[in-house]
């Protein structure tokens, strides 16, 4: 058996493992198959698409389209957090995102995630529809998140992050990066659980990008089938991410295909869900390795 089938049927084995997740009006099992979370920024200057979904009417729009291109969940964000950028005032966090959320949660049938470490806009957002907190952080920027989730019972996404979106890539370094990650998520784990936080709550996201060099973020892809050891469904976000870019010398809006091999490559070494820019073409890619994988 060459070493190709030999990762093909590891990862089979391991996507087998029984993730469930509930949220108000659906229970996933994501170990059926790869869930999408569509990216929605709703900033003037996130990396990828700052500017472009700003208005809310036009970030509204976009996010019907998400979810009608077959997105599972929404991740709305009021602050940009690629290298270098400045932190918002909380003020102006909520008055980005709360108005999507309200009238979103009226016009599609999907969960909608809060992409945010500040509890107060956590807690404001899940009051008006939000279901999911994605915490870059993994609630290590703000004391009182892990009290918001754990007393409104909602699901976290735990990210990896080396410093914080203004420094995080000032010549990062580990010694063994996956090992470093995993203990950083292990530890954020038992935090969440000391907090009353479920464990049937809890995903966890190695962070590509967020403090790493491209050799790092490689790293990670190739032996992203580790993490599976922290018993916890693995989101990844590698859509147009700047590693891609490098590797094949193009900007942002030439990275499609190079973010479609990298999702395949997540899913192939064991992530549940994929967070992405292109919902319909990343939906496509992702329907083919999930029929790989369920052959054994």
């Amino acid at each position: 058996m060459s070493h190709k089938s030999k990762v093909l049927n590891r990862d089979s084995e391991e996507r087998t493992s029984r993730f469930t997740m509930g949220f108000r009006h659906k229970r996933w099992d994501l170990s059926s198959r790869t869930f999408l979370m569509g990216i929605l920024n709703v900033t003037p200057d996130s990396f990828s698409d700052g500017g472009k979904f700003f208005k809310p009417e036009e970030a509204i729009r976009e996010g019907i389209k998400l979810a009608e291109e077959g997105a599972d969940i929404i991740d709305i964000g009021g602050e940009s957090t690629r290298p270098g950028s400045e932190p918002v005032s909380l003020e102006e966090e909520l008055h980005r995102v709360i108005p999507v959320i309200e009238e979103l949660v009226k016009r599609i049938d999907i969960p909608i995630s809060i992409d945010t470490y500040k509890s107060k806009v956590a807690k404001t957002a899940l009051e008006a529809g939000a279901e999911m907190i994605n915490d870059i952080s993994a609630l290590r920027f703000d004391a009182e998140m892990k009290k918001t989730i754990s007393d409104l019972r909602a699901p976290v996404v735990l990210m990896h992050i080396k410093g914080t979106p203004r420094d995080m890539q000032k010549n990062p370094y580990y010694k063994d990066v996956v090992e470093e990650i995993k203990s950083y998520l292990q530890e954020s784990i038992s935090e969440a659980n000391k907090a009353g936080i479920k464990e049937d709550k809890i995903i966890v996201d190695p962070g590509i990008g967020f403090g790493k060099t491209v050799g790092d973020n490689l790293k990670i892809l190739k032996n992203l089938s580790e993490f599976k050891s922290l018993g916890k469904p693995l989101l990844m976000g590698v859509s147009r991410k700047s590693f891609i870019g490098k590797i094949l010398d193009l900007p942002l809006d030439e990275r499609l295909e190079g973010s479609l091999a990298a999702l395949a490559m997540c899913i192939m070494n064991g992530a549940n869900m994929i967070r992405v820019h292109d919902v319909k073409e990343s939906k496509k890619a992702a329907g083919i390795v999930d029929a790989v994988l369920k052959q054994g």
